[in-house]
């Protein structure tokens, strides 16, 4: 679980063009507990018919339209930043650590790696085992003391330092890029896909799956998808797309204010909802939206 809105503040961000980058994707990899489990509650019928701009036949494993295109995959990156560290430049986080005082301990890196969260401290196990002796590796008993809570235990003062430092080896950003994609991006997209989900819904399930983690309970991802299905069909089921990303939204935006009651939701708001009302399905360039009061945009 990521960073809240509250506790953030804006900088002017930084434009890009929407330079085409890689990262190293790992094969199935970490395999989420929702992305094989149907949900608890049989879901209703849409409550509206599509609109002309979700007309289209749904997306399917099959469909071209993925996230993980390349240049899809760039922009999903840029969105993510925009709300994860308040710009576009997304690569520039990778050396970025504070408490932002959200109860998760020290936040981290490109997602937002918590101290309190679990994957911070996976993530830096994996790094020591292809990496021994690395500059966290002496903080790894730290880090296992800590997770869960929000305890800078054993971790000041050299833990921020260390952590920026380490981020100048390209190592340690490759590490950060596949505990990314090996634990949030695929099994988002994947699982997107499935629910015959385009660009968009597989950028919403990302997010979703960043700032929530993944898991069953309310405020998980896997909590939020499935009370977004008992109120609307996905269109792998039939359902209307945006009907169903309306509600999944409306289900998300409830749950980031349940876990921190006043958090700017305006991730979802003024940018995952504006591109919605838009008809944008496919995530088309340009594009503008706002996050916590701040305006992005990305051009053609």
């Amino acid at each position: 679980m990521k960073r809240a809105g509250l506790f953030l503040i804006a900088v002017v961000p930084v434009v890009v063009a929407g330079t085409v980058y890689v990262s190293t994707v790992p094969s199935d990899g970490e395999r989420t507990e929702q992305d094989d489990k149907p949900p608890a509650v049989a879901p209703a019928s849409p409550a509206s018919p599509a609109s002309p701009a979700s007309t289209a036949s749904p997306a399917s494993p099959a469909s071209p339209a993925s996230l993980a295109d390349p240049g899809k995959k760039e922009l999903a990156q840029q969105l993510v930043a925009s709300a994860e560290n308040s710009t576009l430049d997304w690569r520039g986080a990778y050396g970025y650590i504070e408490d932002i005082g959200d109860g998760q301990g020290y936040t981290a890196g490109i997602i937002g790696f918590c101290t309190g969260t679990h994957d911070l401290l996976t993530l830096v196990e994996t790094y020591t085992e292809d990496h021994p002796g690395n500059g966290l590796a002496r903080y790894l008993p730290a880090l296992r003391a800590v997770d869960g809570t929000d305890s800078h235990a054993g971790l000041d003062p050299g833990f921020t330092a260390a952590w920026k430092a380490e981020a100048e080896r390209p190592a340690f950003r490759r590490a950060q890029d596949e505990k990314r994609d090996r634990v949030y991006f695929d099994p988002a997209v994947r699982r997107a896909r499935r629910d015959g989900l385009g660009v968009l819904g597989q950028f919403v399930y990302y997010d979703a799956m960043v700032y929530h983690g993944p898991g069953t309970t309310p405020t998980s991802f896997g909590g939020i998808r499935a009370e977004a299905m008992s109120r609307a069909a996905t269109p792998a089921q039939g359902g209307s797309e945006k009907a169903y990303l309306s509600a999944f939204l409306d289900v998300r935006r409830t749950a980031m204010t349940t876990m921190h009651p006043g958090t700017d939701t305006s991730r979802v708001d003024t940018a995952q909802r504006r591109f919605l009302n838009e008809g944008n399905l496919d995530l088309a360039t340009p594009l503008e939206w706002r996050v916590y009061g701040q305006t992005y945009k990305i051009p053609g």
